[in-house]
């Protein structure tokens, strides 16, 4: 009784490791996201309650993107040296008092501080590179697709949560909107870091998904396994024409995005449309 068959395995023990993983990143990405894309639902609000301008308001935006890029070459390094649990606990206390700090603030530096400072630095510790580095390890059969589906996360987020965080902050205002999403990312993220996320497979004892025999026998790295090359520093990278052109491409993109994902929706509510009808119009949901 109780017994599984015999010829018949129990699936929970055949499932890799790297499975629970990767649906850990991807809830700390649906959260992160949807956090970050919030931002236009209470651009307006704030302006009412307040008086700011919308440049003034933009500006703590431009200072939490340009923060948050630079950090991401802190946490490089970091999580070279530390593993992804511990940076993504301590980036969760930074972005979570960051956007709960911001239901308190009265002031427009005081959200310069919060938004701008303290969320940036946790996005850092929290961000899409770090994610896909973390995925790499744990994978290296389809080690494309485990990638692709933990930063799914990140989009499907804005799909889900951008029209949930509307409706609540025409409810119960901005202020309880910001607080609310930082007490759920500091319960989701912190979590999935101490009960799911695990830095290496060699720290359960397993190999990577999709290990080979031969690498397993021979106690090789699967992921250097066959690699001729080696990674090049920050500064060897910046003497390269390739480090230069990525970077240019990958500015031009995110200030695309972000400029409108910053402005749609106050703009789209200029022209008499409602808050609900325009966050449809947001583009992660085009």
């Amino acid at each position: 009784m109780g017994k599984i068959p015999l010829g018949k395995k129990d699936f929970r023990s055949e499932l890799h490791y790297g499975w629970y993983v990767l649906a850990a990143c991807f809830a700390i990405l649906f959260f992160n996201s949807g956090a970050r894309y919030s931002f236009g639902v209470m651009f307006k609000p704030m302006i009412a309650e307040f008086g700011w301008s919308r440049g003034s308001i933009s500006f703590a935006f431009f200072l939490n993107s340009a923060l948050w890029a630079l950090s991401l070459v802190f946490v490089g390094r970091v999580y070279d040296r530390f593993g992804p649990r511990w940076i993504i606990i301590v980036g969760t206390v930074f972005i979570s008092a960051g956007y709960a700090l911001i239901s308190f603030i009265d002031s427009l530096w005081q959200f310069y501080i919060c938004y701008g400072i303290l969320v940036a630095i946790g996005m850092g510790g929290t961000a899409v590179p770090l994610i896909a580095a973390l995925m790499s390890r744990w994978f290296v059969r389809w080690r494309g697709l485990a990638i692709s589906l933990a930063l799914s996360g990140n989009c499907l987020g804005q799909f889900a949560l951008v029209p949930l965080f509307t409706l609540f902050a025409q409810k119960y205002g901005w202020r309880a909107s910001y607080l609310s999403i930082g007490l759920i990312m500091f319960a989701v993220n912190v979590t999935m870091a101490l009960l799911v996320v695990k830095g290496n497979p060699s720290d359960l004892g397993e190999q990577p998904f999709g290990t080979s025999g031969r690498e397993k026998r021979e106690g090789k790295d699967p992921i250097s396994a066959g690699e001729s090359e080696r990674d090049l520093s920050l500064r060897e990278a910046m003497r390269t024409h390739s480090f230069w052109l990525f970077l240019i491409a990958m500015f031009i993109c995110g200030s695309g995005d972000f400029l409108v994902t910053t402005h749609l929706i106050p703009y789209v509510t200029d022209h008499g449309i409602s808050p609900t009808t325009a966050e449809t119009c947001w583009p992660g949901l085009g």
